[in-house]
């Protein structure tokens, strides 16, 4: 039988990739279990060893420190984080079937007319549209086909590459909003049972709302896509008789009509007055501001009448 592996913090520090430092920090968080005593010197294990892995691991799955102490201490009472791990993977997994691809420069300027335009390939990539493949200036990564094709069909029907862009800032603000409310709306209905008072789920608790993520996945982007259909039918017709001078003008799609609106701005009513009242409050806010122009308006013509 091998003895068991000692480390000093320094050794465990590099054969972890943490710092003396964090290793320090994480066992006065109760993150770490102390290390035995030898006289003068602090001795570690494999089993800190592991354990730092494991801290790493789901730091880069986007848990926070309190988050992971709760896991870890599940774990070391015996509860197994399968099923939580899983309903993480399962929610990071790809939300779409699509694949990346990957484009030449030369082939990227070909398409978009034959003429280099460093502007504009510095907005894709700010917009995430391309990705700079490391150690090469000549390709990149495409994460969307889809949306670089949308580009290329609207810089060849006429529309400038700095419009396009512009589109595609003001489109993912009002489609991250449709995201964060579809989100609100699944947890508030679906899945607080599981993961509702910042408890840790239990395995088979985590394994049914993992499955319940597979099931409700492709539903945001489905209804999405019919209320987009819908939408378009009844002002694309509306706009083309505006253009056409047609006399009777198509009316409105119903007693309300979409507004678009910062994302930094619904975040703030949000925070002030809940999700559920943001809407509300912004319509009473808007009418309050429509009232006081009138009433400015009507003394502004008393005023002036002889």
């Amino acid at each position: 039988m091998q003895p068991a592996v000692e480390y000093r913090i320094e050794d465990l520090a590099h054969r972890s990739g943490a710092t003396v430092r964090t290793i320090r920090a994480y066992q006065d968080r109760g993150l770490l279990p102390r290390p035995e005593r030898r006289g003068r010197a602090n001795v570690y294990t494999d089993a800190h060893l592991a354990r730092l892995r494991q801290i790493a691991d789901l730091l880069d799955r986007g848990f926070t420190l309190a988050s992971i102490k709760e896991l870890l201490e599940a774990w070391d009472a015996g509860r197994g984080l399968g099923g939580v791990l899983g309903l993480v993977a399962e929610v990071d997994g790809p939300w779409t079937d699509e694949k990346a691809d990957r484009i030449s420069r030369a082939d990227l300027d070909r398409r978009f007319g034959g003429s280099p335009d460093e502007a504009a390939v510095d907005d894709a990539v700010e917009l995430g549209v391309l990705e700079r493949v490391p150690g090469t200036d000549d390709e990149f990564l495409v994460p969307s086909p889809q949306e670089l094709a949308v580009a290329v069909e609207l810089h060849a029907a006429g529309v400038p590459l700095t419009a396009i862009s512009g589109h595609l800032r003001e489109l993912r603000t009002q489609v991250e909003y449709i995201a964060s409310r579809f989100l609100e709306f699944t947890t508030e209905h679906v899945f607080a049972r599981y993961i509702g008072g910042h408890r840790i789920p239990s395995d088979s608790e985590a394994s049914e709302a993992a499955a319940l993520v597979r099931r409700l996945r492709p539903l945001a982007q489905q209804t999405v896509d019919a209320e987009l259909a819908r939408a378009m039918r009844t002002f694309a017709t509306q706009h083309l008789r505006e253009h056409l001078g047609a006399e009777t003008p198509a009316p409105p799609p119903s007693g309300e009509l979409p507004v678009a609106l910062p994302a930094a701005t619904i975040q703030a009513v949000q925070q002030m007055v809940g999700a559920e009242n943001a809407a509300a409050f912004i319509s009473a806010a808007a009418e309050r501001e429509v009232q006081t122009r009138r009433l400015d308006d009507l003394t502004s013509t008393r005023g002036n009448t002889p």
